[in-house]
């Protein structure tokens, strides 16, 4: 029997959803991914962001994580990089 996946929401802020252009992403991983993971999917697909990786913070359902949590089918999770005020 093929593995089965996970389906989590990645919502986007800041300079994710400006070079994603859209507010959420809907990915598909593979069962025991952590956060970090999934933060070195995102930048493989988004190079520029890497400028980002030491300073972004990660949370799941409303909650602030580390990135070794691992995630679990239908977590909503948020990438936050830091945002300068205006």
């Amino acid at each position: 029997m093929a593995n089965p996946q996970i389906t989590i929401n990645l919502k986007l802020f800041a300079a994710y959803q400006e070079a994603y252009g859209v507010p959420e992403l809907k990915l598909t991983l593979e069962p025991g991914s952590t956060v970090s993971q999934l933060l070195e999917k995102i930048l493989k697909q988004q190079p520029k962001l890497q400028k980002w990786r030491d300073v972004t913070k990660f949370g799941i359902n409303l909650n602030f994580v580390s990135p070794e949590t691992i995630l679990q089918d239908g977590d909503e999770v948020v990438f936050i990089p830091p945002v300068s005020g205006g």
